[in-house]
């Protein structure tokens, strides 16, 4: 059986938790700096850097967000960032070196380019949030921003060719969750190809659904038990979102059937 080698890296990993309550303590100006220059040396597809993230500030756009995401500690955090796929910034460039960013040899508004451009910002969401988890920082990714795609364009004047991808909340942990469990290792990692062994891993996965049951039921006795595979269920099924999206893209620009 092989062991975890332990790190100050691996082990910041290994126990991060989403933190939903922060301390009311300000970030300081080398905090930020540090965590925002970890966020640009993450992975970028073809070096294009087709991202950017937007710090909010402003108290009252604060409170929007947190009532687009439903979500109180959206607004109270100390630091708050939207990740947006950011093509428009090299349209611009583009644009100056004579490209013509309404004719077809434009291929930066593609599916293809939509896609390693969200890739890259997600990277670069981790590559922040690990850094904070490594300085004492906690953190939350924010999907719930996007209940309202429209509201968030709107309120943060996003231009054409740019798209809201997550947030991310990050302050002084002011809780402390117990580490949710992870499915079996050997049902998620595979060599050489999809093993697709559907008896063994319906066996492994109905004891991470009793390790998921116990988890839920220890944290939050008032909440209605679920496994994991009743929660993939309920999910599996959840209507209008991806042409929501879609729609949205559009909006933006993006030519998503190319």
């Amino acid at each position: 059986m092989a062991e975890i080698i332990h790190n100050q890296t691996v082990d910041a990993l290994l126990n991060r938790c989403s933190i939903r309550a922060f301390e009311p303590d300000e970030i300081d100006d080398d905090t930020i700096a540090t965590l925002e220059l970890c966020a640009q040396h993450a992975p970028s597809s073809m070096y294009l850097n087709d991202w950017s993230a937007i710090r909010i500030t402003d108290p009252e756009k604060r409170r929007k967000l947190a009532e687009i995401g439903r979500q109180s500690y959206i607004g109270t955090a100390p630091l708050l960032y939207i990740f947006v796929i950011d093509e428009h910034r090299n349209a611009q460039i583009a644009q100056r070196m004579g490209v013509d960013v309404e004719s077809g040899e434009f291929t930066l508004n593609t599916s293809y380019r939509f896609t390693q451009a969200q890739n890259d910002a997600t990277l670069a969401l981790q590559a922040m949030a690990t850094a904070a988890e490594s300085l004492g920082l906690g953190s939350v990714v924010l999907g719930t921003v996007l209940g309202d795609i429209d509201a968030v364009i709107d309120l943060l004047e996003l231009p054409q060719f740019t798209y809201p991808v997550l947030g991310l909340a990050l302050g002084k942990p002011a809780q402390q969750p117990e580490v949710k469990p992870r499915m079996p290792r050997e049902v998620q990692f595979m060599e050489n190809s999809y093993f697709g062994d559907e008896l063994t891993t319906r066996t492994r996965m109905e004891a991470f659904d009793a390790e998921v049951h116990t988890y839920y039921d220890l944290r939050n006795d008032g909440r209605p038990e679920e496994t994991f595979s009743k929660q993939i269920a309920k999910k599996a099924v959840a209507q209008g979102v991806l042409q929501s999206g879609l729609d949205h893209a559009k909006r933006q620009g993006f030519r998503l059937d190319r």
